[in-house]
Protein backbone atom coordinates (compact mmCIF):
# COMPACT_ATOMS: atom_id res chain seq x y z
CA UNK A 1 0.00 0.00 0.00
CA UNK A 2 1.70 3.35 -0.59
CA UNK A 3 -0.27 6.58 0.58
CA UNK A 4 -0.93 9.04 -1.62
CA UNK A 5 1.51 12.15 -1.99
CA UNK A 6 -0.97 14.91 -0.77
CA UNK A 7 -1.81 12.19 2.30
CA UNK A 8 1.58 12.53 3.11
CA UNK A 9 2.34 15.71 2.74
CA UNK A 10 -0.40 16.20 5.13
CA UNK A 11 1.65 13.85 7.70
CA UNK A 12 4.46 16.02 7.40
CA UNK A 13 2.62 19.18 7.99
CA UNK A 14 1.43 17.70 11.18
CA UNK A 15 5.19 17.01 12.16
CA UNK A 16 5.89 20.20 10.96
CA UNK A 17 3.59 21.89 13.28
CA UNK A 18 5.14 20.35 15.87
CA UNK A 19 8.72 21.13 15.50
CA UNK A 20 7.93 24.96 14.37
CA UNK A 21 6.54 26.43 17.06
CA UNK A 22 2.56 25.39 16.73
CA UNK A 23 0.74 28.66 17.59
CA UNK A 24 -1.34 26.20 19.95
CA UNK A 25 1.72 25.33 22.57
CA UNK A 26 2.21 27.24 25.32
CA UNK A 27 5.77 27.72 26.05
CA UNK A 28 5.61 24.99 29.15
CA UNK A 29 3.33 22.89 26.30
CA UNK A 30 6.37 23.05 24.50
CA UNK A 31 8.90 22.02 27.13
CA UNK A 32 6.60 19.33 27.77
CA UNK A 33 5.73 17.94 24.13
CA UNK A 34 9.76 18.26 23.86
CA UNK A 35 10.23 15.58 26.63
CA UNK A 36 7.16 13.56 25.56
CA UNK A 37 5.43 14.25 28.74
CA UNK A 38 2.74 15.49 26.88
CA UNK A 39 1.74 11.85 26.57
CA UNK A 40 1.28 11.37 30.77
CA UNK A 41 -2.29 12.24 30.88
CA UNK A 42 -3.20 9.35 28.70
CA UNK A 43 -2.28 7.08 31.31
CA UNK A 44 -5.92 7.52 32.20
CA UNK A 45 -6.89 6.30 29.04
CA UNK A 46 -5.19 3.29 29.72
CA UNK A 47 -6.94 2.86 33.59
CA UNK A 48 -10.02 3.40 31.93
CA UNK A 49 -9.40 0.80 28.80
CA UNK A 50 -9.58 3.30 26.45
CA UNK A 51 -5.73 2.75 25.39
CA UNK A 52 -3.04 0.25 26.21
CA UNK A 53 0.49 1.06 27.28
CA UNK A 54 1.61 -0.61 23.92
CA UNK A 55 -0.13 -0.48 20.61
CA UNK A 56 -0.35 1.68 17.31
CA UNK A 57 -0.62 5.53 18.61
CA UNK A 58 -4.00 7.03 18.19
CA UNK A 59 -5.20 8.28 14.98
CA UNK A 60 -7.45 11.20 13.45
CA UNK A 61 -10.33 9.93 11.50
CA UNK A 62 -8.04 11.56 7.91
CA UNK A 63 -4.99 9.28 8.86
CA UNK A 64 -7.40 5.91 9.72
CA UNK A 65 -8.81 6.65 6.00
CA UNK A 66 -5.07 6.33 4.98
CA UNK A 67 -4.44 3.14 6.04
CA UNK A 68 -7.00 2.04 3.35
CA UNK A 69 -6.88 -1.98 3.05
CA UNK A 70 -4.17 -2.27 5.76
CA UNK A 71 -6.61 -0.61 8.17
CA UNK A 72 -8.11 -3.89 9.35
CA UNK A 73 -4.55 -4.63 10.95
CA UNK A 74 -5.16 -1.17 12.46
CA UNK A 75 -8.06 -1.92 14.07
CA UNK A 76 -6.97 -5.53 15.36
CA UNK A 77 -5.33 -2.90 18.32
CA UNK A 78 -5.91 -1.09 21.27
CA UNK A 79 -4.18 2.19 20.59
CA UNK A 80 -0.78 2.93 23.22
CA UNK A 81 0.93 5.61 24.37
CA UNK A 82 4.18 3.98 23.37
CA UNK A 83 4.94 1.30 20.22
CA UNK A 84 6.69 -0.02 17.03
CA UNK A 85 6.49 3.49 15.64
CA UNK A 86 7.94 5.25 18.54
CA UNK A 87 11.01 3.51 18.91
CA UNK A 88 11.53 3.54 15.33
CA UNK A 89 12.09 6.75 14.15
CA UNK A 90 8.39 8.56 15.32
CA UNK A 91 8.62 11.60 13.52
CA UNK A 92 11.68 11.20 11.43
CA UNK A 93 9.42 8.04 9.56
CA UNK A 94 7.35 8.75 6.33
CA UNK A 95 3.59 7.65 7.06
CA UNK A 96 3.77 4.54 4.89
CA UNK A 97 6.67 3.14 7.59
CA UNK A 98 4.47 4.31 10.42
CA UNK A 99 1.48 2.12 8.36
CA UNK A 100 4.29 -0.74 7.86
CA UNK A 101 5.04 -0.80 11.72
CA UNK A 102 1.64 -0.75 13.10
CA UNK A 103 1.03 -3.66 10.60
CA UNK A 104 3.57 -5.42 11.81
CA UNK A 105 2.75 -5.29 15.45
CA UNK A 106 -0.63 -5.90 15.08
CA UNK A 107 0.59 -9.60 13.00
CA UNK A 108 3.23 -10.10 15.51
CA UNK A 109 1.87 -9.15 18.97
CA UNK A 110 3.70 -11.08 21.93
CA UNK A 111 3.69 -10.23 25.29
CA UNK A 112 7.46 -10.15 24.40
CA UNK A 113 7.45 -7.83 21.55
CA UNK A 114 5.57 -5.70 24.18
CA UNK A 115 7.73 -5.73 26.65
CA UNK A 116 10.37 -5.08 24.01
CA UNK A 117 9.34 -2.20 23.17
CA UNK A 118 8.69 -0.64 26.62
CA UNK A 119 12.10 -1.44 27.06
CA UNK A 120 13.01 0.29 24.27
CA UNK A 121 10.44 3.30 25.02
CA UNK A 122 12.55 5.63 27.95
CA UNK A 123 15.40 5.81 26.05
CA UNK A 124 13.70 6.44 22.59
CA UNK A 125 12.63 9.13 24.66
CA UNK A 126 15.65 10.46 26.62
CA UNK A 127 17.24 10.69 22.94
CA UNK A 128 14.29 12.34 21.95
CA UNK A 129 14.54 9.99 19.18
CA UNK A 130 12.46 11.57 16.73
CA UNK A 131 10.60 14.03 18.86
CA UNK A 132 10.35 18.11 17.93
Amino acid sequence: MKVHMEDEHLFHLRTFAKSHGDFRTTPIGAILRKWSLDELPQLFNVLRGDMSLVGPRPVVAKEREMYGSLGVFYDMTIPGISGLWQVSGRSDTTFNERVIFDCTYATNWSIFLDIAILAKTLPAVLQKMGAY
